[in-house]
């Protein structure tokens, strides 16, 4: 049995704005990305969450790494990392401009540090879709659940689907190439259908293309949710700047799959109360023939 229903499913596309870890630990650039992507009308905001010293180990986090927190990795890591008190803050701004919140666990601990939000929406990370515990953890709370599928093979991801199915939670697989930025030849956008096919289940679109014809080209293919990673400037510190959509894309992005979804239609071939007196004068010459 799949357990894929989805509230959005047949009515507009659900767009997520990716902040990540775009922000840089800094709030007022937390909040320009949330007021962001509520004027150019996504329907959520991304994060990512990280208990370091679980996510990486003692020796990777004393290893030498520039950046404007420190010289080492642990001091970049952690001045990336938002807290209890920032995630209040994200969490109190989200619900005054009335715009969905959640966050892709990378661990256990922060899959429970992020329950206390009680967020509508969860979300597993390419990088986790092989790390079953996490995915059983997330599972239980039964709450709709995004699966990105980068980097792994049809095997990782049955097993994934295996353990929603198993604890009867809803999800939603996300079609995803995991390179920053995507070169457009490796977008393999039909396996789209494929993962539709196999699994009868809702399919998404999370892209890290630098611009925008590969996210039309998907939702032309009928994607229930397209991700994107946004930022203020791609000129920003960070390694996700790069394949990021700045304001001006976002823009652009958001009208437009809005009106390819539109477009697309139901595929009933049908004459439209439109057409008729048009008809009507176009087939005229020969009507009486």
């Amino acid at each position: 049995m799949y357990f894929n229903s989805y509230e959005n499913q047949g009515k507009s596309l659900f767009i997520i704005a990716e902040i990540g870890i775009n922000h840089n630990g800094d709030l007022g650039i937390t909040k320009d990305l949330i007021k962001l992507a509520k004027e150019t009308g996504c329907d959520a905001v991304k994060f990512q969450k990280r208990t370091i010293d679980i996510v990486y180990d003692k020796e990777m986090l004393d290893s030498p790494r520039e950046s404007p927190w420190g010289k080492t990795q642990r001091a970049q890591k952690e001045g990336l990392e938002f807290g209890l008190k920032e995630y209040k803050e994200i969490d109190s701004y989200c619900k005054e401009l009335g715009i969905v919140w959640f966050a892709s666990a990378w661990d256990i601990e922060s899959q429970k540090f992020l329950r206390q939000f009680d967020c509508k929406y969860n979300k597993i990370a390419s990088a986790m879709i092989t790390y079953e515990p996490l995915l059983k953890e997330v599972a239980s709370e039964k709450k709709y659940t995004f699966i990105s599928t980068g980097m792994s093979d049809i095997e990782n991801i049955d097993r994934a689907v295996e353990i929603f199915q198993e604890a009867g939670c809803a999800f939603e697989l996300m079609h995803c190439v995991s390179t920053y930025p995507m070169d457009d030849e490796d977008a393999n956008l039909l396996c789209i259908n494929t993962l539709r096919d196999r699994y009868k289940c809702n399919v998404g679109y999370s892209g890290h293309e630098v611009g925008l014809a590969v996210s039309y080209a998907a939702t032309a293919l009928g994607i229930t949710s397209l991700e994107r990673h946004i930022t203020l400037d791609r000129a920003m510190y960070g390694s996700d700047q790069a394949a990021s959509l700045e304001p001006a894309g976002l823009r652009s992005l958001v009208g437009a799959v809005r009106k390819i979804r539109e477009a697309m239609g139901d595929g009933v071939r049908r004459v439209l109360d439109k057409e008729v007196s048009i008809s009507k004068k176009l087939r005229a010459h020969f009507r009486y023939e």
